[in-house]
């Protein structure tokens, strides 16, 4: 009696290969150009320093100096501060208002 073996296939050849092939962009959101220019402006109308913006809301001045660059990733908390300290709209439809 003889035995028959089947190679079965795992998979994961595939999904190498899909890893590989995948081209999608894996960065991750920063904040709108709209939202910079909206902090930027809300804090210099209030005529706070980034540092003094940050204790206010509890928070480092590098933090600040992220957001209004454009470079930091969106926190709705730190947003919601700076909206209620600079009476600025950051958050949804119709930012800068």
């Amino acid at each position: 009696m003889a035995v028959q073996t089947i190679k079965k296939d795992s998979g994961a050849g595939r999904n190498a290969l899909k890893l590989e092939l995948d081209d999608e962009n894996l960065s991750h959101k920063t904040v709108s150009t709209d939202v910079k220019k909206a902090i930027l402006q809300g804090r210099l109308a209030k005529k706070l320093t980034q540092a003094q913006l940050a204790q206010q809301i509890n928070e480092k001045p590098n933090i600040i100096q992220e957001y209004e660059s454009g470079k930091a990733i969106p926190n709705q908390q730190i947003l919601a501060k700076l909206e209620r300290i600079l009476g600025v709209k950051l958050r949804g439809k119709g930012v800068g208002k």
